[in-house]
């Protein structure tokens, strides 16, 4: 449903993507990971034929994303990084600007979603607050029941209790086929959500992989306390761990899944005082994959 092909498209700095290829089947959900400036908003402008790349290609259920952007619109929903309204009119405005642009007049759905994020889209849009626009941005983006989202960042902003909405809202198009482009630095989200994953670095793609891989494959980080945290440190080294004394009587240990058996049986020859997991942000993700790509 998504194609790109050796999609390149470099900035007078020149930085840019260089060389992407990825595509997307019907009704996949496909995360794309990357820190700030790895080059995932570069590739979803050129999906939507907002830039012109260098050479590649890329196309959404077969029609050029270039040529045919206008055609692609009206099956396509889209949640820019940085959403920018025009500020003179009322969210409601807005809405109907989109409807008629798309051709569409429908509003159940629209009512539908402005009820489940608890939107009330009356009042300027200049007065909303971040989290209001990212919500009348997420509703124009499915209002119209799109065959493709492209999504870039699209829980910027919102709470928790929101964050979990659109999740549900994800997956309840997932089960209608859809197919979705995401971009996310939010690893729950990538991780209830998505099927599959694209990481990205300096604009070139260095791991693609299924989700329950790279679950299997993230460091898990443990802070243990014990009285002999310069001794247990030297053993979890000395059988490959990376393991340091971070405190008095405090060791960090950082292991995968498949280490789980050796890292207990490491640590069941000292007295623990406590264990306690330290939480694993999406960056510490890049980092394992970014390591495993300068190995080769």
């Amino acid at each position: 449903m998504i194609e790109v092909k050796n999609l390149t498209l470099t900035y007078p700095s020149g930085k840019g993507i260089f060389d992407v290829s990825f595509t997307v089947k019907q009704g996949e959900i496909m995360g794309y990971l990357g820190p700030n400036g790895a080059g995932k908003t570069t590739t979803i402008r050129a999906l939507m034929g907002f830039m012109y790349p260098d050479r590649g290609s890329a196309s959404i259920n077969g029609l050029d994303c270039w040529s045919k952007a206008p055609e692609i619109q009206r099956f396509l929903g889209y949640i820019p990084g940085e959403i920018a309204f025009p500020d003179s009119m009322s969210g409601v405005e807005f809405l109907k600007f989109m409807h008629d642009m798309r051709g569409t007049k429908d509003t159940k759905l629209q009512n539908q979603l402005l009820e489940m994020f608890e939107l009330n889209p009356k009042g300027k849009i200049k007065r909303f607050s971040k989290g209001m626009k990212q919500k009348l941005g997420i509703v124009a983006a499915f209002m119209h029941d799109p065959q493709v989202l492209v999504l870039d960042e699209p829980t910027s902003g919102l709470d928790p209790l929101m964050q979990n909405r659109f999740v549900e809202l994800v997956l309840s198009e997932k089960q209608r086929g859809k197919t979705i482009l995401m971009s996310s630095h939010i690893f729950e989200e990538v991780e209830k959500t998505c099927d599959n994953v694209l990481i990205i670095k300096d604009g070139r793609i260095v791991e693609q992989s299924d989700v329950q891989t790279l679950k299997a494959s993230q460091r898990k980080g443990y802070v243990i306390r014990t009285k002999e945290a310069g001794a247990m440190a030297q053993d979890l080294k000395a059988v490959g761990f990376e393991a340091s004394v971070i405190g008095e009587d405090v060791v960090e240990v950082f292991i995968i899944a498949q280490e789980a058996d050796r890292f207990i049986k490491t640590i069941a020859g000292f007295a623990v005082m406590d264990l306690d997991v330290k939480a694993q942000t999406l960056e510490d993700v890049f980092m394992h994959y970014y390591s495993r790509e300068g190995e080769r």
